[in-house]
C-alpha cells in the first residue's frame, strides 16, 4: 500500500506571524510535522505544500519534497480539500504512480507523538475505513442557546468519566482512501475516528497555544529510583516523592525493587506511575526503553560501573546523599546530609540543598511555652532500631515531670506497631498516629520531640520543635545538621543510649525553658525555604 503524506503550511498566518517556521523549542515548528511523518513505517513518500519560498526551503532542509501552490489556494477562505488534492495530483505526477491513501498532517500540531502517528496508521489499514480522524474525547456537561433560553446537551448530570464520548477534531492528521480525495472533500462514507491523547491534541492558533505547546515540547522524562524497607528505612522514597510532587508539568515515573513492600506500596500509594523490578538489570533494561532525560538515583554508596552504565542510559545522572565511588561520575550529587568541606564540583553539599514538603512552610511555628505539655515522637518510616519502644517504655516517667503532658508517636507505613504493642492509651495521654499524612500539623502543637537522626531534623528546624536526637546507625552519624548550632540535643547512636540518659536529658530540658528557647531560636535561624527550588534548578538545568 503506498501512502501519501501532505503537509500544508501556509505562509500568511496572521495570529503568529510566520507561525510555521517560528522556532519552536529549537526547531522550526513545521520539522515536527516532518519528523513524524518520516517516523510513520505505512508512509510512503511525504509532501509539503505551500505558498512561501522560506517554509519550501526549510521542508527541503528537512529531506521532503516541497511543492508550490498558486495564489488561488492560499487565501483565507480557502478549506484544505482543494490544497490536498492538488497536492496529491502533482506528487502523482512526480513519483509515476497513484496513492492508495493520503494521510493529512497540520504542522499545528507539534505534540503529536510518532507512536500515536503509526498506531493510527495500522488501525486504518486493519480496519478497512474509508476515512479516520483524529479526536479527542471532550465529555464535560454543555448548554447551548434555542432562542432565548440556555438549555442542556445532555440528559441526565453525571461525573463527567461517566458522560457519553464527545468527540471533537483535532486536525492532527487525518487519513482518507485516495479514492475520496477530491477538491470539495476528504470524507470517505466509512469513517472512523482515533482517539488521541488531550496533550498532543493541542493545535496552535494563538500565542497561547505556543506557550502551552513550548513548555510541553521541553518536558522532561524523568525516571526516580529508590527502595523503602525496614532496615533502610523510608527516607529515600519520601525525599524522591516529595521532589516528585514539585515536578508539574515533567513526565515523572518512580522504579523500585517491588520484594521490598513498604516502599513499593508506598509509591503505589501515591497515585505517580511505579515499574516494579526485582534486580539491577531490570532497571537497565527499564531505562533502555523508556529513554529518560534525567535519571534520579536515591540509593546509598553507588559504583563507578552502576553510574557509568546509568550514563549510558540517561541523558543525565543525580544521585542523592551518595558517598560511593559512583558519586565522582554523576552528573550532580546533592547532599544535604553529609557536610564535606570540600565538595567535588558536581557536590551540592548542605542543609541549602535539603528537601522539604512544602506543608511545612505553609504553618506557622506555634508561640514558644516555657512548659512541656506536647511531646512528639517520630522515628521515620520503618524505626529499624526500633527507638519508639524505647520512649514508648518510659512514657510514664516522662509524664511526671509535667502534669497533663501528652505523648504523640508518629508511626511510619513500615512500623510493625502491632508486634511491638505500641497503641493508643487515652487514659495515660499517649496517642498514637499511624501513617500520618499532615506531620507539619502535629509538630505545630509539640513543646518538645524525640526523633532520629534523618531528613526530620530539617522539618522540625522549619517548626522550630527543640528535638532530643538519636541516630539510627553509624551512617545517620554522619549527618551533620542535627547538632546543637542548629537547635538540636544529640545523645549519638540510639542503641547505645539507656533509658536513664533518656529520662535525665529530658527532665533537663522541662526544667530549663530557657535552654528550649535558645534551640528552639538556633532552629528558626536556618532559612530553608528556598532549598528546594536550589534542588530542583540542578535537576532540570540543561546541559
Amino acid at each position: 500500500m503506498k501512502i501519501l503524506a501532505v503537509i500544508p503550511a501556509r505562509g500568511g498566518s496572521k495570529g503568529i506571524p510566520r507561525k510555521n517556521i517560528r522556532m519552536m523549542n529549537g526547531k522550526p515548528l513545521i520539522s515536527y510535522a516532518i519528523r513524524n511523518a518520516q517516523s510513520c513505517t505505512a508512509v510512503t513518500d511525504i509532501a509539503v505544500t505551500t505558498d512561501d519560498r522560506e517554509i519550501m526551503a526549510v521542508a527541503k532542509l528537512y529531506g521532503t519534497q516541497a511543492l508550490s501552490r498558486g495564489a488561488e489556494l492560499a487565501a483565507d477562505d480557502i478549506t484544505l480539500d482543494p490544497v490536498i488534492y492538488d497536492a496529491v495530483l502533482q506528487m502523482e505526477q512526480l513519483r509515476g504512480y497513484r496513492y492508495d491513501a493520503v494521510v493529512t498532517l497540520q504542522p499545528t500540531s507539534p505534540l503529536l507523538t510518532s507512536d500515536t502517528l503509526n498506531k493510527a496508521a495500522t488501525a486504518f489499514i486493519s480496519e478497512g475505513a474509508d476515512t479516520l480522524i483524529s479526536v479527542v474525547n471532550h465529555a464535560h456537561l454543555s448548554w447551548r442557546k434555542d432562542g432565548q433560553r440556555f438549555v442542556p446537551n445532555y440528559q441526565e448530570r453525571r461525573n463527567r468519566q461517566q458522560l457519553p464520548a464527545d468527540y471533537m477534531e483535532t486536525g492532527a492528521f487525518f487519513i482518507t482512501k485516495r479514492e475520496f480525495i477530491t477538491k470539495d472533500s476528504r470524507l470517505g462514507p466509512h469513517i472512523s475516528v482515533y482517539e488521541i491523547p488531550g496533550r498532543e491534541a493541542v493545535d496552535i492558533d494563538t500565542a497561547d497555544d505556543w506557550i502551552i505547546c513550548e513548555h510541553a515540547c521541553r518536558q522532561k522524562k524523568i525516571v526516580f529510583r529508590a527502595d523503602g524497607y525496614q532496615e533502610l528505612g523510608m527516607g529515600h522514597i519520601y525525599r524522591c516523592l516529595t521532589l516528585a510532587l514539585r515536578m508539574t508539568g515533567q513526565e515523572i515515573i518512580f522504579v523500585t525493587n517491588k520484594n521490598h513492600k513498604e516502599g513499593y506500596e508506598k509509591l503505589k500509594n501515591s497515585c505517580l506511575p511505579v515499574y516494579g523490578i526485582e534486580k539491577e538489570t531490570d532497571f537497565y533494561a527499564f531505562l533502555k526503553e523508556y529513554q529518560a532525560d534525567i535519571a534520579i538515583i536515591d540509593c546509598l554508596n553507588t559504583s563507578k560501573e552502576h553510574v557509568q552504565k546509568l550514563k549510558q542510559l540517561a541523558g543525565r545522572v543525580i544521585t542523592m546523599e551518595d558517598l560511593g565511588e559512583g558519586a565522582v561520575y554523576a552528573d550532580a550529587v546533592i547532599n544535604a546530609l553529609y557536610h564535606t568541606k570540600t565538595p567535588r564540583p558536581n557536590e551540592y553539599v548542605g542543609a541549602g540543598y535539603v528537601c522539604i514538603r512544602d506543608e511545612f512552610f505553609m504553618r506557622k511555628p506555634k508561640e514558644f511555652s516555657s512548659r512541656v505539655r506536647n511531646v512528639l515522637v517520630m522515628f521515620g518510616g520503618t524505626d529499624p532500631s526500633n527507638l519508639t519502644k524505647k520512649i514508648y517504655g518510659i512514657a510514664g516517667k516522662l509524664q511526671e515531670q509535667e502534669p497533663e503532658m501528652e505523648l504523640h508517636f508518629l508511626l511510619g507505613c513500615g512500623y510493625p506497631a502491632d508486634e511491638n504493642k505500641i497503641v493508643t492509651d487515652t487514659g495515660h495521654r499517649l496517642f498514637v498516629h499511624k501513617d500520618v499524612r499532615n506531620v507539619s500539623q502535629y509538630m505545630q502543637h509539640a513543646d518538645l520531640a524525640f526523633t532520629s537522626q534523618g531528613r526530620t531534623v530539617f522539618e522540625l528546624a522549619v517548626m522550630g520543635v527543640p528535638a532530643i536526637v538519636m541516630a539510627q546507625n553509624e551512617r545517620e552519624q554522619l549527618h551533620t545538621f542535627a547538632q546543637m548550632e542548629n537547635g538540636f540535643l544529640n545523645l549519638g547512636l540510639g542503641t547505645q543510649v539507656s533509658p536513664d540518659t533518656l529520662l535525665s536529658t529530658f527532665c533537663w530540658l522541662v526544667k530549663t525553658p530557657q535552654i528550649r528557647r535558645e534551640m528552639r531560636e538556633l532552629m528558626l535561624k536556618n532559612k530553608l525555604d528556598k532549598s528546594m527550588d536550589r534542588v530542583l534548578d540542578i535537576i532540570l538545568k540543561e546541559n
